[in-house]
């Protein structure tokens, strides 16, 4: 308001209220920074400083502050006391991780292990493989853990995805592989500028232009972000704004709203890469298989190239491994730290697991969310929607009942080694990728307790005859019944070929799973009840079905008798 005379009339109140604040915010103490905070809680004793400082404040043991003065010799210091054990924390910066080593060397009197947080890791990924390196090098006796440190502010995760794309695009370029780079800290949900977040946010726009979204609506965004969605028409734009922009826009609104549109983000990039795990699509680099044990039993020429006399191999290894239970003092600790947690047990099996709450997935077409568990197994995490789980046997349990069917199978995961043979496509494989299965595209290693390495693709059994049969390779490889068991039971559908043309897949039926042959001859029923198939007619079809608990024996005896089949 300004008055007849030209000058602004000011509100006593909203001068007082002003005021006000200002003297409160200037009465309350400063927040220290992460150094200064780490360095007043454990006390600088105890803490190495490798940074470029060259003054701090410190307090004394009286209680007083005094300035000190730091040195390059200071630097040295501090990190030779943290590798003979004096101080058990180094707190170190870029200034201070040029040309030193922080690992738990052989050579060191400390060498406990490290556990490495990495905080403020900036937008450079080669600063942060720099960091990284420092406590993870050869000749050490142990590995580090990597720790990222983030807020509860969603909006962090713009920072974080940033260092893991650049970590990975880098791993990808100097070790060929972009799991080396990421070290494995981040999972392809974390990347929010991956392929999957792209389609994610376009969908997102649709929601939010059809206004199904919760957290905000088409003109309060384009209001706050400055962003044009939309055409004078009210359409939305051919070119929308690529995902860096969004990114760095949404940081710029207030944090409540920021996680609100974050969840909803998350939730759909959440369910494509859950889609495309589920298909066996989802590229997540060079996956480490780490077994303890690994036995190299055949080896398959498949190619050798006319011009370099470079080969393409088939390795069947058969490994065996140990399982590493979750102890139960760690998921009781989760338990206490999760409000949502919920001791459960299988009515069936009686196999016990911790349920938690889970990101949520979302309908890409009406923006409905769909929630979703977590179910923590002793040696396995499973997820699974709410709807599914009132449908199942798991039950809500007592704490003493959740702890003794814990303890009695992480007692029985310990003593269990774990046999499986393998197959493993190495060597020079562009030539021959084609021929491999499209359906399992990931590149693994497997490493043995050795050392020993070997690394490529995974073939399974049901695949080897058409690998065979698409090289041009005369070698007949019978199926095993074992091997079709196996492969149902994990999911795949196998066609067989002999005695006739047929598929066998695991199948669903009033939420149950079941074991099916499909494309069985209707004159061949009787036969194939006789050897302990049934039928059940849904739909006014005929199914035909294996019992899930003679899988194998059924095979068996269908694989190896088609004498039988004869009219």
């Amino acid at each position: 308001m300004v008055g007849d005379d030209g000058h602004p009339v000011y509100n006593p109140e909203a001068q007082a209220a002003r005021d006000g604040l200002i003297e409160t915010l200037c009465a309350m103490p400063p927040i220290m920074s992460a150094l200064d905070a780490l360095l007043e809680h454990f006390g600088h004793d105890n803490v190495s400083e490798v940074t470029g400082r060259t003054k701090r404040l410190i307090t004394a043991s009286d209680g007083r502050q005094k300035l000190e003065s730091r040195s390059a010799r200071t630097s040295q210091a501090e990190a030779a006391a943290f590798m003979a054990g004096k101080k058990r924390i180094l707190v170190f910066s870029d200034a201070g991780g040029t040309g030193r080593s922080y690992h738990a060397s052989l050579d060191a009197a400390n060498q406990e292990q490290r556990v490495h947080l990495l905080l403020e890791p900036g937008w450079r990924a080669d600063r942060a493989i720099q960091g990284l390196g420092r406590t993870h090098r050869t000749h050490q006796a142990t590995t580090p853990l990597f720790r990222p440190v983030t807020t509860d502010c969603k909006g962090e995760l713009r920072f974080t995805s940033t260092i893991a794309r650049r970590l990975d695009s880098l791993g990808a370029l100097t070790r060929g592989q972009r799991q080396t780079g990421g070290q494995g800290l981040f999972d392809p949900a974390d990347n929010l500028e991956s392929e999957y977040a792209c389609a994610a946010l376009l969908s997102w726009f649709d929601l939010l232009a059809a206004g199904k979204l919760a957290s905000i609506t088409l003109d309060d965004f384009q209001h706050r972000t400055g962003l044009e969605l939309v055409d004078k028409d009210g359409v939305l734009k051919d070119e929308m704004p690529p995902i860096q922009r969004w990114l760095n826009r949404i940081l710029a609104l207030p944090i409540a709203l920021q996680n609100s549109i974050f969840e909803e983000f998350l939730a759909l990039i959440e369910t494509r890469v859950s889609a495309a795990r589920e298909a066996g699509r989802l590229d997540v680099g060079v996956e480490t298989i780490l077994v303890d044990k690994a036995t190299l039993i055949d080896d398959i020429v498949l190619r050798t190239d006319p011009g370099t006399g470079a080969t393409s191999h088939l390795l069947t290894i058969e490994i065996a491994r140990r399982r590493t239970p979750v102890s139960l003092e760690r998921i009781l600790r989760i338990a206490e730290s999760d409000a949502s947690a919920c001791f459960m047990v299988n009515a069936k099996s009686g196999k016990p697991a911790l349920r938690t709450r889970a990101r949520a997935l979302m309908e890409e077409k009406e923006g409905t969310p769909i929630p979703r568990v977590e179910l923590m197994r002793p040696t396995r995490n499973e997820y699974m929607r709410e709807d599914d789980l009132f449908e199942s046997s798991w039950a809500a349990v007592e704490r003493d009942v959740f702890c003794d069917a814990w303890s009695h199978e992480v007692e029985a995961a310990r003593e269990k080694v774990d046999s499986e043979t393998v197959r493993l496509a190495t060597g020079l494989l562009l030539p021959i990728w084609s021929a491999l299965p499209s359906d399992h595209l990931a590149v693994n290693r497997i490493v043995d307790g050795e050392g020993r390495s070997w690394l490529g693709r995974l073939v399974f059994d049901d695949h080897v005859p058409q690998l065979f049969t698409k090289l041009g390779i005369d070698r007949s490889e019978a199926l095993p019944a074992s091997a079709v068991a196996k492969a149902v039971a994990s999911g795949r559908s196998i066609d067989l070929s002999h005695p006739f043309p047929s598929t066998v897949k695991r199948s669903i039926v009033n939420g149950s799973p079941r074991i099916e042959l499909v494309g069985c001859p209707a004159d061949r029923l009787p036969w194939l009840k006789s050897i302990g198939c049934f039928t059940e007619i849904i739909q006014y079809r005929t199914r035909l079905f294996i019992p899930v608990g003679q899988v194998e024996a059924i095979l068996e005896r269908l694989l190896a008798d088609p004498s039988q089949l004869a009219a």
